[in-house]
């Protein structure tokens, strides 16, 4: 039996955010329906910030309580205590914060210093164990920082061991602007690895530098078993400056496919759902397989 691995898609959250074109909470539902009929049953359906900061992500509580019943796993990002609240209130199971690495890019993104996000990711992680809420924490440039250049190795365990501690169940690591390389995907991960244990750990990969499948295999050769992705390759965050798209789902899945791994995901249903949103946002989608997987399709192979 094929070994398994988890794709969590970000695009309805990731994805969208940082596109010209807005989407209305009935068009995110589609796009959402679309990536469920893929076989995508992990997926991050929006986040609960600010409409004034980010106005794509205005509406994630219509978006949630549209969403299906069933053997899924949604999800809700949420950068403060007030997110918190909204998230709980909407009904969604699973939440995720984000700490970052690096003191200068807390305080762009959620104007909150190392210590007082720190504070914060305790205080959330402490309140949904009562609330029987899933918290899953991320930590941002785990690699490389926008402002503050590379990130010492040491300074992310640190950060993992005291998120743990705290009692997360999951640690994100995310390369936030497509800086990371596969061998410093290798290096850092396999310190992780052998200090927390892979179960514990998933990545989230941009594609700036087009090393975005590259990371994804450095990582599941160092054991790891669930990925950040989003479909069309859509993404980026407002808040980083030279942030591109997200690794495309497309693209991990065709590579995780031929390596032989279950992902449960059909592509030719993938390739489907990513001209739904390219059609939305009105977008030229980034995957690489693309043109490829739809030729296969074409010829009636896939």
């Amino acid at each position: 039996m094929a070994e398994k691995i988890i794709i969590n898609d970000v695009g309805p959250r990731d994805g969208l955010q940082n596109q010209a074109v807005i989407l209305e909470p009935q068009q995110r539902v589609a796009l959402i329906h679309a990536l469920i009929a893929a076989g995508v049953k992990h997926i991050e359906v929006g986040s609960f910030v600010s409409p004034a900061a980010v106005p794509a992500m205005s509406g994630t509580a219509d978006v949630i309580a549209a969403l299906p019943k069933g053997d899924f796993h949604f999800s809700a990002l949420i950068p403060n205590l007030k997110g918190y609240e909204l998230a709980k209130a909407s009904g969604i199971d699973t939440v995720s914060l984000v700490i970052a690495a690096s003191n200068t890019m807390n305080e762009k993104n959620i104007r909150m210093s190392n210590s007082q996000v720190m504070s914060f990711a305790k205080d959330v992680l402490g309140r949904s164990h009562t609330d029987e809420l899933i918290t899953l924490a991320c930590i941002a440039t785990a690699w490389e920082c926008p402002f503050e250049g590379l990130i010492p190795e040491n300074t992310v365990i640190d950060l993992c061991a005291e998120l743990f501690a705290a009692g997360a169940p999951e640690v994100v690591l995310a390369d936030t602007i497509g800086a990371a390389s596969p061998g410093q995907v290798r290096s850092l991960m396999t310190k992780l690895v052998s200090e927390f244990g892979a179960h514990r750990l998933s990545c989230h990969f941009h594609d700036t530098r087009a090393m975005g499948v590259a990371n994804v295999y450095a990582a599941v050769e160092c054991g790891i078993r669930k990925f950040d992705s989003s479909i069309g390759g859509l993404g980026g965050c407002p808040f980083a400056p030279g942030a591109s798209g997200n690794v495309a789902t497309e693209d991990v899945v065709l590579m995780l496919n031929q390596m032989g791994f279950d992902t449960g995901i059909d592509l030719g249903k993938l390739i489907t759902a990513a001209d739904l949103v390219a059609e939305q946002t009105r977008t030229n989608t980034s995957a690489n397989s693309a043109k490829w997987i739809k030729r296969q399709i074409e010829k009636g192979l896939l």
